[in-house]
């Protein structure tokens, strides 16, 4: 085993050790105020504003990030750009959420002095008892004591993982109290292959449907096939159920005389179908297990769309 992955080793151990202190201080001392800092955000009309320096400031991003695509409402402020005017964002009904490993970073003396002149809950996490910004916090998440990764202590390495993890402890939190679902979570991610593995069929069918009577001729049913561009037809009785669909198997099976019949003498009756209110991920298993490329969505019978499977292959579900 190289001395690069004996080392890749070391930093894993020392980092997941962290994890485990913060895991057990949640047990104990950390216990309260997590439970407080929850409760602080869940009572505020605002937002969380997020807010830290250098390596704490790149981890309060993704805290920013992780908040408000799970239902929190969240915005990242750099603590040198307060200064300079930004702390006009921050104001009565927010929640600040401000993180300095040392507790004594100077560029987060402003955000703090804001929060305390204009009575803006402050929740500090830190890593060190007795730091500035743990004494001027509302709420004090003090970090547990934990060796840094590079050896040295030095270098942000397990400290930032542990203000990572209670970031996402916190996010995780919130999102379970006000039942965070996945239809939620389809709503601030509609974008890339999560938010098409989300998306439902409603979202992708198209209304404007290859539909003929049950009583049609082959002839208008044939059209139709045509003119969609789907491959398929669905069939439909005098009260505009869905009863039925056409397929290219159906033609072939009826080929001979084929102009002579209607459309339910050749129609496939009680067609496979899927509600609109179905993930299309549900969809798209459907047509490759049954080897088909088009679901009609029906709600009370009656047809409300159609999906192709290149309407799922377009939105990137595979």
């Amino acid at each position: 085993m190289s001395e690069y992955v004996n080392t890749a080793r070391r930093v894993i151990r020392c980092e997941a050790q962290g994890l485990s202190e913060i895991e057990a201080a949640l047990a104990g001392p950390l216990a309260q105020p997590f439970d407080a800092a929850v409760r602080l955000i869940l009572e505020a009309k605002g937002r969380v504003i997020v807010s830290g320096m250098g390596k704490s400031g790149h981890v309060g991003r993704k805290i920013a990030a992780t908040l408000a695509s799970t239902g929190t409402p969240a915005q990242f402020v750099h603590p040198a750009e307060a200064s300079h005017g930004d702390l006009g964002m921050v104001t009565r009904g927010d929640v600040a959420l401000v993180l300095s490993n040392s507790g004594e970073t100077p560029e987060i003396a402003d955000i703090v002095a804001h929060t305390r002149r204009f009575s803006i809950p402050l929740i500090g996490v830190a890593g060190r008892e007795g730091s500035t910004l743990l004494r001027q916090s509302d709420v004090a998440l003090l970090l547990p004591q934990a060796a840094e990764a590079c050896g040295t202590g030095i270098v942000p390495t397990t400290s930032t993982t542990m203000t990572l993890a209670l970031g996402d402890a916190l996010a995780v939190a919130l999102m379970e109290h006000r039942r965070f679902t996945p239809e939620h979570f389809r709503t601030f991610h509609p974008g890339g292959k999560l938010g098409a593995r989300l998306a439902r069929v409603g979202d992708l069918m198209h209304d404007d449907m290859p539909l003929v009577d049950v009583d049609a001729p082959m002839a208008e049913a044939l059209l139709t096939i045509s003119r969609k561009g789907f491959g398929v037809t669905g069939v439909t009785d005098g009260n505009g159920r869905l009863v039925g669909i056409i397929t290219d198997g159906d033609l072939r099976r009826h080929m001979e005389g084929l102009l002579d019949h209607s459309a339910g003498e050749v129609m496939t009756k009680n067609p496979r179908t899927i509600s609109p209110d179905a993930l299309a991920e549900a969809a798209l298993a459907q047509m490759q297990d049954r080897k088909i490329t088009s679901l009609f969505a029906v709600q009370d019978d009656r047809p409300r769309g159609i999906l192709h499977i290149h309407d799922c292959l377009r939105a990137g579900m595979v």
